[in-house]
């Protein structure tokens, strides 16, 4: 699989300087971390689970959640766990059959985990999967604290000796714990320790922030981003701070779900198919994003990349692209990082950027400069020429 691998590669010619790389469920955790983009969460309860990933994967999905928790009634969880293992067998066969030939033009399945309620659901769930564990990359462990984090990793674990399958985790941070002031550093450090322990299964960790709004009762709106909301960005700087170090401590940290969207979102796209490569029309295209509440979103992630996030929580399909093509590293970021970690440079110093716009120093940049080619190899790198109103009009030309 690969980002924006669902576009015709002469077009991905025309708009990457360098595309992205191709990878594999199997690939170092450090790449898949980076890879996960926009993660689409779906209720496992849907009956047509199977043909959904399939098709989200030919839109250009790469990591998918299906959810056993918050997003069904309690009522549907034994049904929702029945769905989900046959859907499984369903994936299993169909992706049997395209390896095999008889199916080689479809997609290829994104990275596939389950989100649970309760460590018990872990091993009894990839037991039931049988043969279709092998198309599971893992688990999301809700309300991740020290006390219900060791347990969800042990059965991890006991599920992983039991099927001979690598499988990860992706904590969830959402609990009141963590956000409140008189125990956040105590739960911080806890879940510090419990992740630390369990290094080589955690792949990434998620922000609840609909959990955090909800201890307050608040809810943004559209117009804002999570960092408008100061109880929740504090919050966000503090899990940064001691989980998303650049020194080889620290884990990716994934960005916030985006909760809003528009039934006739897509109503813009054909405009947005035949004018981006023409003169002039890249404000009126940036309008029409404005005027269908993507604004709001486009802004969260830029803020979720300048404060150490990378990849986001998406419940919508409409939400995927724009965060794919938001992670698209621009030339100019290219060239700086380039310039930064030239072996000639390990010394040290300062110089002027290529684009003689801004400062490059060595050693403060460094860290940046290898996330941003960390990035650069999953997502590519733009031509120097092309933003991001190109590269979503492409992802959106299925």
């Amino acid at each position: 699989m690969r980002h924006f691998g669902h576009i015709a590669p002469e077009v991905r010619q025309r708009l990457f300087h360098r595309e992205p790389c191709s990878f594999t469920a199997d690939s170092s955790p450090r790449l898949l971390a980076a890879a996960l983009g926009a993660t689409l969460y779906s209720p496992a309860t849907r009956p047509r689970l199977a043909d959904d990933i399939l098709k989200q994967a030919g839109r250009g999905v790469i990591s998918m959640v299906l959810c056993l928790e918050d997003s069904i009634d309690d009522a549907e969880v034994i049904g929702a766990e029945e769905n989900l293992v046959r859907q499984f067998a369903d994936l299993a066969e169909r992706d049997a059959a395209g390896r095999n030939g008889a199916d080689a033009d479809g997609p290829e399945l994104p990275l596939l985990f389950i989100r649970v309620r309760d460590p018990e659901q872990i091993t009894d769930i990839a037991d039931r999967l049988g043969p279709g564990i092998r198309l599971l990359s893992g688990f999301v462990l809700p309300k991740f604290t020290e006390e219900r984090g060791v347990a969800f990793l042990e059965s991890l674990a006991a599920a992983e000796a039991a099927t001979g399958r690598r499988l990860f985790a992706m904590p969830v941070l959402e609990s009141p714990e963590l956000l409140h002031l008189e125990s956040r550093a105590e739960t911080l450090a806890g879940i510090a320790r419990t992740v630390d322990k369990y290094r080589e299964r955690v792949l990434a960790l998620r922000l609840g922030v609909t959990d955090f709004c909800s201890a307050y009762g608040l809810r943004r709106p559209p117009h804002m981003t999570a960092y408008d909301v100061h109880i929740v960005a504090s919050v966000i700087a503090d899990v940064v701070n001691r989980l998303g170090r650049a020194d080889g401590t620290g884990f990716t940290v994934t960005g916030p779900v985006w909760e809003y969207f528009r039934v006739q979102e897509r109503m813009f796209k054909p405009q947005l198919r035949r004018s981006p490569f023409l003169e002039g029309r890249a404000e009126e295209l940036r309008q029409a994003l404005i005027e269908h509440d993507i604004d709001g979103l486009l802004r969260e992630i830029e803020l979720d990349r300048a404060n150490g996030l990378l990849g986001k929580t998406c419940i919508h399909p409409s939400h995927v692209l724009p965060v794919h093509a938001l992670s698209v590293v621009t030339h100019e970021e290219f060239s700086d990082a380039e310039d930064i970690l030239r072996p000639e440079r390990d010394g040290g110093g300062v110089m002027r950027s290529a684009y003689t716009n801004k400062m490059n120093e060595v050693k403060p940049h460094r860290a940046w400069a290898e996330r941003t080619l960390m990035r650069a190899e999953v997502f590519g790198v733009a031509r120097e020429d092309i933003g991001f109103v190109e590269l979503l009009s492409a992802g959106l030309s299925d």
